[in-house]
């Protein structure tokens, strides 16, 4: 018997990643771990093992991951208690000590030659991992759907779609694709060591074209698109955190060509317009 664990299950990858697992395997075979151990025994499937799973934690996460074959390590949040590459860190070195065979880890784009600064802890933990000698799936998520609701919304309430991305294009999927395609190569008899997952490459133009109704599109620079969103009523140091993310679409760090997503999951990828509107309802 082999026994699966998922990190984060109260996010909503690792509820998706868990769910999709327990369609997989056994329930009685999965241990979900989670900070709030409270919160994730009312998500998780019924007959799931839940343990306590805190990345700042070492000794905790030693112990709940005894018995463990194969481990699905969702990446953490940045965080001012602890730097994200310790506690990937501890992540890491707990399933060492607790004999896990194998991760699969959530990381970032083509993380060992991207030089943007979303990448680094990314690239600093796929690289711990292969130090650690440990069996692993690198899953490169590209970029989720849901990281554009705020503009998805705009268009859809009629209101002018700004961005200043310009021709760059991106591997849009769902959020919940990428965690059904985990859970996937969780279970693979014979994964493959890397999986750059993404949907079609897609412009911002792409998206706004695919939403319903009439609205104007507008391309604009860095600086204006930034002063458009502190305009609108957000923070400035959020304005500059997306001003930044459509640069790095801008600059093609996000462009990608790849069918490893679909792949895994045996279907087509959800349709732009189809997955827009799921996005929307949410």
């Amino acid at each position: 018997m082999t026994t699966y664990a998922i990190t984060s299950v109260t996010g909503r990858f690792g509820r998706v990643a868990v769910k999709e697992l327990a369609q997989l395997v056994p329930a009685t075979d999965i241990v979900a771990l989670a900070r709030n151990t409270d919160k994730a025994a009312a998500l998780v499937p019924a007959g799931v093992t839940v343990r306590a799973g805190d990345y700042t934690q070492p000794a905790e996460l030693v112990q709940s991951l005894q018995g463990v074959d194969k481990l699905l390590f969702v990446s953490s949040i940045p965080s001012r208690v602890m730097p994200r590459p310790q506690q990937h860190q501890n992540v890491i070195n707990a399933a060492k000590q607790a004999g896990v065979s194998f991760i699969a880890y959530t990381s970032f784009p083509h993380a060992d030659t991207a030089t943007v600064p979303l990448a680094r802890d990314h690239q600093l933990t796929e690289q711990a991992i292969q130090a650690a000698g440990l069996a692993h799936a690198f899953l490169r998520n590209n970029w989720y759907l849901e990281n554009e609701l705020a503009f998805l919304k705009t268009g859809a309430a009629g209101e002018p779609f700004i961005y200043s991305a310009d021709a760059g294009r991106a591997g849009y999927a769902l959020e919940r694709e990428y965690a059904e395609a985990a859970a996937r190569v969780l279970v693979a008899a014979a994964p493959k060591p890397v999986y750059e997952f993404a949907g079609p490459a897609r412009t911002f133009r792409d998206l706004a074209e695919a939403i319903p109704g009439e609205f104007p599109i507008e391309a604009v620079s860095d600086e204006a698109f930034t002063r458009h969103l502190i305009a609108q009523g957000a923070d400035p140091r959020l304005a500059q955190f997306q001003t930044a993310a459509q640069a790095m679409i801008r600059q093609g760090v996000l462009a990608e060509d790849t069918t490893d997503l679909p792949d895994v999951l045996g279907r087509p990828l959800t349709p732009l317009a189809d997955a827009i509107q799921e996005v929307l309802q949410k």
